[in-house]
């Protein structure tokens, strides 16, 4: 493998030629494609009809995220919340980011069926439920309108998301992650966290109510459960990263699961917990699902402690190495920083790379 040239140049490859392109599935099917001179590797894997998971396109939400396994190629600008120098220097890429400068394999961190081909889906979309939680946590519930291919079925893999346009403004999206579990009821879920001046923000906080329409491009994004047996699942979320873990809970519930759950969950106050009232409901479907509500205010209720999330956790770490205890799949979703804090506190107790899986929900990024 040839390593990228430090980050924050572009250089287009010599010759007008356009070089191959390999991309492996985590399931082990095989793409091709062909790089232009000066074309990201996620612009010519889309012509070649492969819509890999992407967000922003901008190098600042991480979410085209790959291993380059062989060929040259120029990583350009992008942020190291998104990709690390040290994920850099391993091989790490953002799709966006990558341009070829020769043959060119590339390693998915994904199974073929996250991959959409030809276009994106779009559907419009009736807001049917506004709810102020919190002073800044709205949930948001849309029905599918009826279409006459898709019919009115909510059809997505949790742990996937959304991007929701309003009609008719700008052609401007934001993406959030389904909350809920696939349905025939056509029915969406979302956590939103509102942002000053944020244009979805603003119409959610001063104009929107039910009846209105949105337009939801998607589903999209490669987060997701993996079938490891019945090893246990730990899940943990910060802020509205809650959202992916929960639909992931629910379709657990509804399939019967019987791995082993716990759900960690952390904020600054009680009130600032996204979620924590739908994931506590799922324990009578969920009879083994575990929660550990952690805020750094302090508290006197049952369920929740005082202190920071990620303390719980590695204190849970260092019980399963004493006990001898089965290693979980660990399922993370929050802010880079998050992410970052708890991989790192996986690989110093021991936890296999292959068995931390993440999403980040950067802000920019959107």
């Amino acid at each position: 493998m040839t390593a990228a040239p430090a980050p924050g140049t572009v250089r287009t490859p010599t010759g007008a030629e356009p070089v191959p392109l390999r991309m492996t599935t985590l399931d082990g099917e095989i793409l091709q494609a062909e790089c232009l001179p000066g074309q990201s590797v996620l612009d010519a894997a889309a012509d070649a009809g492969y819509l890999l998971p992407s967000l922003c396109r901008k190098g600042t939400c991480g979410a085209c995220a790959v291993t380059v396994t062989d060929g040259p190629y120029t990583l350009g600008p992008h942020s190291p919340e998104a990709l690390s120098p040290e994920r850099a220097r391993a091989g790490g890429a953002l799709l966006c980011r990558t341009y070829a400068e020769g043959p060119l394999a590339v390693s998915l961190p994904y199974e073929r069926s996250r991959i959409i081909s030809g276009r994106l889906t779009e559907r419009t979309a009736t807001v049917s439920a506004l709810e102020r939680l919190t002073g800044d946590l709205v949930r948001l519930v849309l029905q599918l309108d009826e279409d006459e291919q898709l019919g009115s079925g909510a059809e997505f893999e949790p742990g996937q998301f959304a991007q929701l346009r309003i009609p008719g403004e700008t052609e401007e999206s934001r993406a959030y992650s389904y909350a809920n579990a696939p349905n025939w009821d056509g029915e969406l879920e979302f956590y939103v966290r509102l942002r000053p001046g944020g244009h979805f923000s603003t119409w959610l906080d001063t104009r929107a109510t039910p009846g209105d329409s949105v337009t939801v491009l998607g589903p999209q994004g490669a987060f997701g459960l993996v079938e490891t047996g019945l090893r246990p699942r730990w899940f943990v979320a910060g802020g509205t990263g809650t959202a992916p873990l929960l639909s992931m809970a629910r379709r657990m519930a509804e399939f019967g699961e019987s791995h082993p759950l716990r759900f960690y969950s952390g904020a600054d106050t009680v009130a600032r917990l996204c979620g924590a009232e739908a994931i506590s409901a799922l324990r009578d479907e969920l009879p083994q699902l575990e929660t550990v509500f952690s805020v750094k205010e302090p508290v006197d209720r049952a369920g929740y402690r005082h202190g920071r999330m990620i303390d719980a956790l590695v204190a849970d770490l260092v019980r399963l190495r004493t006990s001898g205890g089965t290693d979980p799949d660990l399922y993370i979703c929050g802010s880079p920083g998050l992410i970052d804090a708890v991989e790192r506190a996986a690989a110093d107790h021991g936890l296999a790379p292959d068995r931390v899986l993440s999403e980040k929900f950067n802000s920019s990024a959107t």
